[in-house]
């Protein structure tokens, strides 16, 4: 049966990390007198006492985690954090409801930086710094999720990718603490030099800080309402694009460079192939806009380039409004929205690996059609491609397209037109954050969706940064059988 005992406490761990996190907003909101400082102080005690009764029942003999178990710790693991981290919302002056206060904490956690707030320049700094926490926070469960538990758990071909820090056998368990202790290195180191730069560059200390989290994390909250376009400055958009590049790179290949080898990021297939779909839709799009006599060169390239790495990054920044660049750039960023990052790196999206390896099928495909009787071998990264690895891709595809279908038909039930629920659906399940249309465009938010549509895609954000599957399993019969 389930260990529901063991799983039960390791979400107390969980809780006590956040709640020591809520420290921060707690000592800004008493510093600058904010009406929300109950807020937090009722927010932080409820998380620490949930958080030690949890921690104090623990059983007495530490069961083996086995793969069920793992999966409902995923779960349960990010809907507890999201509930949580929505109390301040929930208890502060600054949102207007229950489902506007959850949506922003998953939106948060999940990384996927849609906003029902309006209004951003002048809220409490407190409420603006929980926000970036958040994803602060998300993106760092991210990076543990991808590089232990999903290949762990063998989920849309990311067993491709699984390391010692994906077993979960007492024998390698140490070694698996090492490798995580050592990608929060990187990133912590990341989200220090991030600040460093933004601040640098021009930005105040508390935006630098608070958009450095979202950088990193790939969230895309912002401080202002007018996200990265608010500040107008080309330095500080070149350090966001700088940064969403690096955070959108599978984080274990960061372990070499600090050991003292550099080159394994550029020797990276997946990290080349992302490069290369980046530039390549950078360069049409530059095109497109000089031959429709839009703006000069310099100027497209400029906002182009950061527009394109921030939705394809699922970062989710805005500089300019890219759906008034005519059908032809609308097309482009939504398809864009689907192809995200490397497999390891706070990036939504399908991942940069699955194009690959469908690349890698459809040559085969056309070799086999030649040549009936031929013998194919399936390599990518030096690593062969199993049946196993393919079929999963596969069934990862036809749920992710099941998934946007889904909920693209819910919220048209629920009332928005066929655009607003496409890009809704679509942008929800890739974790990316703004839309198109005159209702979640890019220069607009999710405030005025109905509340079911807003439920509807608080599921869709969990189903997409949890990778479908490890939603779905839960839900069955069998999961739960002896």
């Amino acid at each position: 049966m389930i260990a529901f005992s063991y799983v039960k406490f390791l979400l107390g761990p969980i809780l006590m990390g956040l709640a020591f996190l809520m420290l921060a907003p707690c000592v800004v909101a008493w510093r600058i007198d904010s009406p929300d400082l109950k807020a937090f102080l009722i927010s932080e005690a409820a998380t620490v006492v949930v958080a030690l009764i949890l921690t104090l029942s623990r059983p007495r003999q530490r069961p083996k985690l086995r793969v069920r178990d793992m999966f409902l710790l995923t779960n349960l693991s990010w809907v507890t954090v999201c509930a949580f981290g929505a109390l301040p919302f929930i208890f502060s002056h600054t949102v207007g409801n229950f489902t506007d206060a959850v949506f922003e904490s998953v939106s948060g956690a999940t990384t996927t930086g849609a906003t029902v707030l309006t209004g951003l320049d002048s809220l409490p700094m407190d409420i603006l710094l929980w926000r970036a926490m958040m994803q602060w926070v998300g993106g760092l469960g991210i990076i543990a999720l991808g590089a232990s538990v999903l290949p762990f758990l063998r989920i849309g071909g990311m067993r491709l990718f699984q390391t010692e820090s994906s077993d979960f056998s007492e024998k390698t368990f140490p070694h698996a603490r090492r490798i995580l202790n050592r990608l929060l290195f990187v990133y912590l180191g990341l989200s220090l030099a991030c600040a460093i730069s933004y601040w640098i560059a021009g930005m105040s200390l508390f935006d630098a800080i608070t958009h450095a989290m979202t950088t990193v994390s790939t969230g895309g909250f912002s401080t202002h309402d007018t996200s990265i376009a608010y500040f107008d400055s080309v330095a500080i958009e070149f350090v966001a694009l700088v940064f969403m590049l690096l955070a959108a790179m599978p984080f274990m290949l960061y372990l070499p460079i600090v050991l003292g080898r550099p080159t394994s990021l550029l020797r990276d297939g997946q990290v080349r192939s992302m490069f290369g779909i980046y530039f390549s839709v950078v360069a049409l799009l530059v095109i497109w806009l000089t031959l429709t006599d839009q703006v000069n060169v310099p100027e497209a390239f400029r906002e182009v380039a950061f527009n394109v790495i921030s939705i394809a990054t699922t970062t989710g920044y805005v500089s300019a409004d890219y759906t008034t660049w005519g059908s032809f750039a609308i097309v482009v960023f939504f398809f864009l929205t689907f192809v995200g990052g490397c497999s390891g790196s706070t990036s939504g999206g399908i991942k940069i690996f699955r194009f690959n390896i469908s690349s890698v099928m459809f040559g085969e495909t056309v070799q086999r059609l030649l040549h009936p009787s031929a013998t194919f071998s399936r390599v990518m990264q030096g690593r062969p491609l199993t049946d196993e690895i393919v079929a999963s891709v596969m069934a990862f595809s036809l749920a992710y397209a099941g998934t946007v279908g889904v909920a693209a038909t819910l919220l048209a039930a629920a009332g928005n037109d066929y655009v607003t629920s496409f890009s809704a659906a679509a942008t929800a399940a890739a974790n990316v954050g703004p839309g198109i249309g005159d209702t979640i465009g890019p220069v607009y938010n999710f405030a005025a969706l109905t509340q079911p549509s807003k439920w509807i895609l608080c599921v869709t954000m969990l189903l997409g940064r949890l990778e479908i599957f490890t939603v779905l399993i839960i839900l069955t019969p069998a999961f739960w059988r002896d």
